[in-house]
């Protein structure tokens, strides 16, 4: 199956992810968190419709330095890479609604006003 969300690793982290030339979304996740699954979707769509933006998943049991790097405790957590630097850092699944608004500064965009 093709993706447009990048399976980071431990290995290329820095390569893949902190040296990229556009901001990074990366989700912090694990086979057994149900949350995470939820959240394949979303972020699928996200990589599609966000072309200024890379989105990468990265399995904490798989490549756990990485998570302990940047104290990844909980799953899903997202954090959000800019040059070399963690810029954002949310936890726990949500719509992409929300993670766009969170993510509006970081792309960009002016965040939308909702009732």
């Amino acid at each position: 199956m093709t993706t447009n969300v990048h399976d980071a690793t431990d290995a290329e982290f820095d390569t893949a992810v902190l040296r990229s030339d556009r901001p990074t979304l990366v989700e912090f996740t694990a086979e057994w968190c149900g949350p995470c699954r939820q959240m394949a979707p979303v972020l699928e769509q996200i990589a599609i419709e966000e072309p200024g933006l890379a989105v990468a998943k990265l399995d904490v049991d798989r490549n756990p330095g990485t998570a302990a790097r940047y104290g990844v405790l909980s799953m899903p957590t997202f954090m959000v890479f800019r040059a070399g630097e963690p810029v954002r850092q949310f936890v726990g699944a949500r719509p992409k609604g929300r993670i766009l608004a969170e993510l509006a500064d970081v792309l960009g965009e002016k965040p939308a006003v909702t009732g």
